[in-house]
């Protein structure tokens, strides 16, 4: 279960976020999508919201408005490539590429990510590592961006576990790492690892995104939003920044329990979708209410 509010990582009272719509993503994507979504992650680009799946290949397009019945609404069908263990989707503005993450796949002797590669249309181009060893195939990497710099194309991605590490080290609180990438001949070679900020006290980390200089990191287990920036000279953040809590309920307890993905709407807004609720006693039934959801948040007084 997520902490409640005043425990690590979750604020107290103040620096929370405020939702402005959320719907079930059953309830918008079409019948062949089935009842058992579980989000990953999510993209705003080109005017709609896209979201990955961690349980099938197929990737979901959503009105902003997150209304039944519009016309933006879709599925859109994948039969190439790999068919599950999807973590996120990111774009690159320039040459219209999006790109699915993979969280991790046997390699060698250990694990890797990939990332699947697409056109402007979706259609399926190929896959690739990213050339960064991770310890498992259940904590790899988790959140997936695109960014432009020196005109050349970066990937960032986000460990699940702090210090990019399983088990307890994992747990740790003050490791957050996002390792950077860069196309190589043959894969996605590691080029650098930006430190988050030692203060921040995610238990883990779930899904990122850049806009600009602007740095947006989820944790699912803090069920939390850190907000911060990018140095546009260097591979580190400029400041502690600042965390945001999920709202609780009307007795202050978590009910964003599988936030999953994030993405930038506008300088003050994100798009988050969450994953489905744990069916084992693990969570409470509480959680199930915002579960295989799409929400768009307002984040209050963010400085400009």
């Amino acid at each position: 279960m997520p902490p409640e509010p005043g425990q690590p990582g979750v604020p107290p009272g103040p620096g929370r976020l405020v939702l402005e719509r959320e719907a079930k993503l059953a309830s918008l994507l079409p019948p062949a999508a089935g009842r058992r979504l579980e989000a990953s992650g999510v993209l705003a680009a080109e005017g709609c919201f896209f979201v990955v799946f961690d349980n099938g290949p197929d990737i979901g397009r959503v009105g902003t408005g997150l209304a039944t019945g519009d016309d933006a609404n879709a599925l859109i069908r994948q039969d190439r490539g790999r068919q599950a263990g999807f973590e996120d989707i990111a774009h690159d503005h320039v040459t219209g590429r999006y790109y699915v993450l993979v969280e991790a796949h046997a390699r060698g002797q250990g694990f890797m990510a990939e990332v699947q590669e697409y056109d402007q249309d979706f259609t399926y181009l190929g896959r690739a590592w990213l050339d960064f060893p991770l310890d498992g195939p259940n904590k790899g990497l988790e959140g997936l961006t695109c960014v432009h710099r020196q005109d050349r194309t970066w990937l960032l991605g986000l460990c699940e576990g702090n210090r990019c590490r399983d088990g307890a080290e994992g747990r740790r609180p003050g490791g957050g790492r996002i390792q950077v990438f860069e196309r190589g001949r043959r894969h996605w070679d590691q080029a650098a690892t930006i430190r988050l900020p030692a203060t921040l006290s995610f238990q883990d980390f779930s899904s990122l995104a850049v806009a600009g200089d602007r740095l947006a990191v989820l944790s699912q287990e803090s069920s939390a939003l850190w907000v911060g920036r990018l140095r546009p000279s260097a591979w580190e953040v400029a400041d502690e920044g600042e965390v945001w809590g999920f709202p609780p309920d009307p007795r202050g307890r978590s009910v964003y329990c599988n936030v999953e993905g994030v993405s930038w709407v506008t300088p003050d807004r994100v798009v988050v979708v969450s994953d489905r609720a744990k069916r084992d006693g693990r969570q409470d039934d509480r959680c199930r209410a915002k579960d295989q959801s799409i929400h768009v948040f307002t984040i209050p007084d963010l400085d400009p």
